[in-house]
């Protein structure tokens, strides 16, 4: 019976039953959250360490030996597991659940100094000077030092890149251009694991880590989870790229892809032309890192839908060859075509409309065929610029004014001109005209005009006439009165045609 009482003795004056208390009491706490088990197993396997040490103790002073070794190795133990339980309940258990998420490499900076602090008491409880063993190792540890320089290079990199939190796991990054790519999973003390999506796992030295530039893919600050793709496609080169970007986006944005982030929207780039077909490039933002090439097939495809049902064609291999006889018939027929199209869009314009066959087909081979895209300006507002233009096809927007001033006052459409008063006179631009939709116009300028207009000086007064009964239709100031609205007319007519005949430097009749 004394052993049993001199081993309560031993474990009273130890405070054993404390420690297990607080060993179970932990373990219910922590048995609630993800912590790993390993951590409280060694804090059990340490306590188990340290009863035994006791025990042996308890039994070396009933027979009268010396109990200061087994209670001091008891005594390690003892600290060794209050460390534990402590780092594991608060910072892996209770720090987290508040949010606080402290890296692993932290934890184990701390787990160490307190086990530098255990070490410390019990040299001093044992009788041996730690200082002096400090100061004795200090040129084996300046040897092991250089003999583990890229080691320790790896763990100083992997204790940066936790303690500033450049990098964190579930970031998905890419190293540079041909390297990996893929999301951490993982930062030790010396490396880094990125799974990749071959289903691979990259191991990188935090050495190496922390020299190397890496792109951070789909983190922005205060914003969504989401990384820009890009698909690229060829079109036949033929085809006018507004088709091609409003067919393409029209599709992608009307229903979207699956894992396609709604905002920003999907866009079409007309990237350039190559030597036989048009480059264009889709961009849009995926919000499912993991999964990229399928969404970039799924874009593909609906691509390829969107052309066909605008029977727009994709480009052909540019070594395909075109053969096409270049003889004197077809040029004289391509010159006829082109010649009958023109003098058919002069007919449609009324400043022209009353001249004679042989005075349009003069005009005709003057003009400039000159095509425009939506949202181009084709003149401004004070320009200097003597150019009539005849549209054949498409809208346009006439505006009036500058800035938040700026008003749209009409709309022209096909078989409509604009810009006679610059052709007539010479007079700046009285207002802006801006493409609405693609469009295709016909161009003659002053020199062009002048050669028409001394072979035929006539076609002034036929010009001069229609030119005053457009001034008089757009007047602000209209008169209800016939007799007086004539005489403005005249007027109005009398003015143009000497402004007209001293523009074309015409002597008067």
């Amino acid at each position: 019976m004394d052993f049993w009482y001199t081993l309560l003795d031993h474990l009273w004056s130890a405070r054993t039953p404390f420690v297990v208390v607080a060993y179970f009491i932990v373990q219910a706490i922590v048995s609630r959250t993800n912590v790993e088990r390993y951590h409280m197993r060694a804090a059990g396997t340490l306590i188990i360490l340290h009863v035994l040490a006791i025990v042996i103790a308890a039994a070396q002073a009933k027979f009268d030996y010396d109990e200061s070794i087994a209670s001091t190795i008891g005594f390690a133990f003892q600290l060794l597991s209050v460390v534990t339980m402590i780092t594991t309940l608060v910072f892996r258990a209770l720090l987290p659940k508040l949010g606080w998420a402290i890296p692993r490499i932290l934890i184990d900076l701390i787990t160490a100094f307190g086990v530098l602090v255990v070490f410390i008491a019990v040299g001093k409880r044992a009788g041996f000077s730690v200082a002096g063993l400090i100061t004795t190792s200090a040129v084996l540890t300046a040897v092991i030092g250089f003999s583990l320089q890229d080691t320790l290079g790896n763990v100083m990199g992997g204790l940066s890149v936790q303690l500033d939190k450049s990098l964190k796991v579930g970031d998905w990054v890419t190293l540079g251009p041909g390297q990996a790519s893929g999301r951490v999973v993982e930062i030790r003390w010396r490396y880094t694991a990125i799974e990749t999506r071959s289903w691979d796992t990259v191991i990188i030295p935090n050495g190496a880590l922390v020299k190397s530039q890496i792109t951070i893919l789909g983190r922005r600050q205060g914003a969504t989870s989401q990384t820009r793709r890009q698909v690229d496609f060829y079109v036949d080169f033929r085809t006018s790229p507004t088709e091609v970007i409003t067919a393409v986006e029209n599709a992608l944005r009307k229903d979207p892809v699956p894992r396609m982030a709604t905002d920003p929207l999907p866009h079409c780039l007309f990237m350039g032309i190559r030597d036989s077909y048009a480059h264009y490039a889709v961009r849009f933002w995926i919000t499912d890192l993991a999964v990229d090439d399928p969404v970039d097939s799924t874009v593909r495809v609906r691509v390829w839908f969107a052309l066909r049902r605008a029977s727009i064609p994709m480009s052909i291999p540019a070594s395909t060859v075109f053969l096409t006889p270049d003889t004197p018939e077809r040029e004289q027929r391509k010159t006829t075509e082109e010649l009958e199209r023109r003098i058919k869009a002069l007919g449609t314009v009324d400043l022209f409309r009353g001249l004679g066959t042989e005075v349009r087909r003069e005009i005709a081979d003057h003009l400039v065929f000159t095509p425009f895209a939506a949202g181009e300006a084709v003149c401004r507002e004070g320009d200097k610029d003597d150019g009539l233009y005849m549209i054949v096809e498409g809208d346009a927007i006439v505006r009036i004014g500058a800035g938040p001033e700026e008003r749209e006052v009409a709309r022209l459409v096909a078989g409509q001109f604009f810009g006679e008063m610059s052709l007539m006179t010479g007079e700046a631009r009285t207002a802006t005209v801006v493409a609405a939709t693609d469009m295709l116009c016909y161009r003659i300028d002053k020199p062009a005009f002048q050669a028409v207009v001394r072979q035929s000086p006539t076609v002034v007064d036929d010009i001069a006439e229609v030119l005053a009964a457009r001034r008089m239709a757009l007047s602000a100031a209209r008169d209800d009165r016939d007799e007086v609205r004539r005489t403005r007319h005249e007027t109005a007519k009398q003015d143009l045609l000497g402004r007209i005949r001293g523009f074309f430097r015409i002597p008067s009749a």
